[in-house]
């Protein structure tokens, strides 16, 4: 789908979700303007992140802000790169079909292209990065810290039959069969609020407490087992924790009470393997209505130990 120039990009729903919604492409001169001449732009995009060395820049590697960076600052003639505040920084092979990002640039600069931003970034942009819509934020938009969960899928084919190999970027080819009810009732343990150290890489400074929502597996009708996850925020390999300790239930290689105990620990388990990274895609960033934008941000901050 071509995307559209017109009114600015608007906040997703605040209802926990049933499927994949992403806002149409879009690009307003506006922009919420600051004392210096500033605008905040909110920009919406998706990825395959196969070869990419992850979200965040790094010297040397191919990163998909270094890239989008690199593409803003050609197209508004900035001396450098802006900087880029993301929802979820995701790593190495993870892919994204939701994600949202903002910026601040030069007032002036953004009005010069933003009639025809969209259609120009994406010819600019490399193949594996396609932007959605950019375009004014609202007043206290902060992409990180302003959003309410973030919804992740994983896939998994645990049977040659259904191997399409035309989805293995995408897909584990998982060698035992899984009972996704195990996984399901297994995975009802860590709904809520809960300390995941056992399932998160610890930094400095940073809470592991984080609340989830949602997690649960279905079949699709293909035979692969999808595995849905939504939480207010994800500590650094959460998903892929939690996905790997579930797939050793599901195919019984430890029993249904076994996460709840790992979870009770509250420190990081050597029985618990991360899973790979490719089968794991960001879908959906959710945000509340516009006036509530600036307190959601202020109480993440908060619970969160930033600012």
């Amino acid at each position: 789908m071509t995307p559209r120039a017109s009114a600015p990009a608007r906040t997703t729903s605040s209802r926990l979700p049933g499927g994949t919604a992403s806002p149409g492409g879009t690009a307003s001169p506006g922009g919420t303007a600051s004392p210096g001449g500033t605008a905040r732009l909110r920009l919406d995009l998706g990825y395959d992140g196969a070869r990419f060395h992850g979200w965040a820049i790094q010297p040397g590697t191919r990163t998909v802000e270094g890239v989008l960076a690199d593409t803003l600052a050609l197209l508004l003639r900035t001396p450098q790169p802006p900087a880029l505040t993301v929802a979820g920084r995701t790593d190495a092979g993870v892919h994204a079909r939701g994600q949202v990002a903002h910026l601040d640039v030069p007032e002036q600069a953004w009005a010069a292209i933003a009639p025809t931003a969209v259609r120009r970034l994406n010819r600019v942009l490399p193949a594996d990065v396609r932007v959605r819509s950019i375009g004014a934020a609202p007043a206290g938009f902060d992409a990180r810290f302003s959003a309410l969960w973030r919804r992740y899928s994983y896939r998994v084919c645990d049977g040659l039959a259904c191997a399409d190999p035309l989805r293995r970027h995408d897909t584990l080819w998982h060698r035992l069969p899984v009972d996704a009810g195990l996984m399901n009732e297994a995975a009802a343990a860590c709904l809520g609020e809960h300390d995941f150290a056992a399932f998160c890489r610890r930094r400095p400074g940073a809470s592991t407490v984080r609340e989830l929502l949602r997690l649960d597996w279905r079949r699709d009708e293909a035979g692969v087992v999808v595995g849905t996850v939504v939480a207010d925020a994800f500590c650094h390999n959460m998903v892929r924790a939690l996905t790997g300790a579930l797939l050793a239930v599901g195919d019984g290689r430890r029993p249904v009470g076994w996460l709840a105990g790992v979870l009770a620990a509250a420190v990081r388990d050597p029985a618990v393997t991360v899973a790979p990274p490719h089968p794991l895609c960001l879908e959906q960033v959710c945000y509340p209505p516009d006036a509530e934008l600036a307190e959601r941000a202020r109480l993440a901050r908060r619970v969160r130990g930033v600012g």
